[in-house]
């Protein structure tokens, strides 16, 4: 060979390997970056009377930090899983377990040992308790407390235990001290705490959008967090399957009380975007100190009990106040674990919204416009479960490609319980005009179970066309509800909202609120708070440009603000609006 021919040989090997570096590079695992709902191996429920009724779930998270560890308990899981960054979670199939149907738990980490009680509303219950929760081989206290609905486990730092429980429309946040020293046998003493007042509470009132006006909401899901002396019990309302399900959170001195009530509340609310619903959580301090409240998420299609978890920061401001940041809860946001990012939004817009999708076969009602329109609840299914099914989204104009949530669907699973195996394999393909591909993301050799599988690209790409390939799906359908590309586009942000008014109606705690459409906008996101720098709370709407928010308190007043957004990025925010 001439040496000429040579050099063309090695620059030829070269390239190649950089291809197929940029390629592995592309679709890498090593992110920096999540996306509600946690992609986690959810496990399908078996409790259901009507066993032709096939969902997967998990709710009610309670989460722990353990020996630099992370631990989630999640209702009816057979197990939990663990984390050492709060970002990737492993099932634990533990050695010894108990409570194999239980709902709600509740958990707490005291000195050497990660403790657990698991809800049981009509029968006895155990302390459960183990030094290794990564073997799981637990043990148990004597069943000494009884008739516990959402239970919540608080051991203070002078060494005394509390326990906190109630998921009622009718009974309050209740409580009892526990004896440490005799396997946690409770007081004869009932404490009642509070309840719900949704005559003064717009957010407590029942029903999707709070619009239900005869059943009262539901309290539940008791949290105690304790930060610089105070005493943050949190509570979630009014009911799980409902876009508007969210946290509040009462302050206290003292463990027992007296409670006020936090003016800003809900502190956890989603109602908007994508998925909805943030409540029923638990709170954790996660890595250099940042808290991070995990909740529980609205799917509500097969059944109203089928859901996800979600995560979002949570901070407490100079005036003691507890809020999540849930603003754009669905769109990639940095890590926990990121150093001095966490918890910050990317900036990464959807891509794909109601862009136009064309498929290889679908069934009757489930059509290819449900993978692009931001609804958890409607889903493509294909007429088969093979290799032959693709998924092609045109998103119009080209876009910076950053990431990718596949998001599956369970249409007639028939499947139950903690299911060994479970897989998904897919190929994501993206192009400039629809002819020549480049792999985004490779999950071809995946052997894990990711319902909600969010994978960042290590390199963005320009592309114009994204093409979803199956390979295989664990579900005798192949259905997914939504295909997420997020990114940047290459055009203009829109400008600054104009216009906006608050209208309060009569009963206070409902407003209109309307604003001036901008051109070229994709959605809005609506900020409202108890003071002009603390707009903590938001709710996403697309294509319109008024809301009817049903949430308020009646004793308090609000600011008002608006940003507009679209592929390409979010506006200003608009001049804040005071209503008294």
């Amino acid at each position: 060979m001439k040496p000429k021919h040579i050099l063309s040989f090695f620059l030829l090997i070269i390239i190649m390997g950089a291809s197929q570096w940029s390629t592995l590079r592309a679709q890498s695992t090593q992110m920096e970056t999540y996306c509600n709902p946690i992609n986690i191996d959810y496990t399908y429920m078996i409790y259901n009377a009507d066993k032709n009724l096939s969902y997967r779930s998990g709710a009610d998270p309670a989460v722990v930090r353990f020996k630099n560890e992370y631990y989630m308990f999640v209702t009816r899981s057979m197990g939990y899983w663990r984390s050492t960054d709060l970002q990737n979670w492993d099932f634990v199939a533990p050695e010894k377990w108990y409570f194999e149907g239980s709902n709600a738990p509740a958990a707490h980490n005291y000195r050497d040992s990660v403790l657990y009680v698991a809800g049981n509303p009509s029968g006895s219950m155990s302390v459960l308790f183990t030094d290794d929760p990564d073997k799981g081989n637990w043990k148990a206290t004597p069943s000494i407390l009884r008739n516990l609905q959402d239970p919540d486990l608080f051991i203070d730092d002078d060494g005394q235990a509390y326990m906190y429980w109630g998921s009622s429309n009718k009974f309050p946040i209740r409580a009892k001290v526990l004896d440490r020293t005799k396997s946690f046998k409770p007081s004869d003493e009932i404490h009642e705490l509070f309840n719900l007042e949704p005559e003064k509470h717009g957010w407590e009132r029942f029903g999707e959008n709070h619009s239900d006006t005869i059943l009262g909401g539901y309290i539940e899901g008791p949290w105690m967090t304790k930060h610089l002396d105070k005493y943050y019990l949190q509570y979630g309302a009014p009911g799980t399957e409902f876009n508007i399900y969210a946290d509040g959170v009462y302050i206290a001195n003292s463990p027992l009380g007296p409670f006020t009530y936090a003016p800003n509340n809900p502190i956890s609310y989603k109602p908007g975007g994508f998925i909805n619903g943030a409540g029923h959580g638990s709170t954790v301090e996660g890595p250099e100190g940042r808290s991070w409240h995990f909740t529980t998420m609205a799917v509500n299609v097969n059944i109203g009990w089928e859901r996800r978890i979600g995560m979002f920061p949570t901070f407490f401001d100079k005036e003691g106040l507890m809020y999540c940041n849930t603003q754009f809860g669905d769109y990639p946001h940095y890590a926990p674990a990121i150093p001095g990012r966490m918890g910050e939004f990317t900036g990464w817009m959807l891509l794909s919204y109601k862009k136009p999708v064309t498929v290889s076969s679908k069934l009757d009602g489930y059509g290819p416009e449900n993978l692009t329109d931001e609804n958890v609840k409607s889903f493509w299914v294909a007429k088969a479960n093979n290799d032959k099914q693709w998924v092609q989204i045109d998103l119009i104009d080209p876009g910076l490609v950053r990431a990718i949530q596949v998001n599956y669907n369970d249409y007639e699973s028939g499947l139950f319980g903690k299911i060994k195996g479970l897989h998904h394999r897919y190929r994501i393909e993206g192009s400039t005009d629809g002819s020549n591909w480049k792999v985004l993301v490779d999950r071809s050799n995946n052997f894990k179970d990711v319902p909600n599988d969010y994978v960042e690209l290590a390199i963005p790409q320009k592309v114009r066309f994204v093409r979803y390939q199956n390979i295989h799906a664990p579900m005798p359908h192949l259905s997914i509800s939504d295909i997420r590309v997020f990114g940047t586009g290459y055009g203009k942000v829109p400008k600054e909202v104009k216009g906006l008014s608050v209208d309060r109606s009569k009963d206070r705690r409902d407003a209109q609120i309307s604003w001036y459409s901008r051109s070229g906008s994709q959605g809005y996101n609506v900020l409202w708070g108890i003071a002009a720098d603390k707009l903590y709370s938001s709710w996403l709407v697309y294509d319109k440009n008024e809301l009817e928010l049903k949430s308020l308190n009646t004793d308090q007043s609000y600011y008002f603000s608006v940003e507009a957004f679209n592929e390409n990025g979010v506006s200003k925010r608009s001049k804040v609006v005071k209503v008294e």
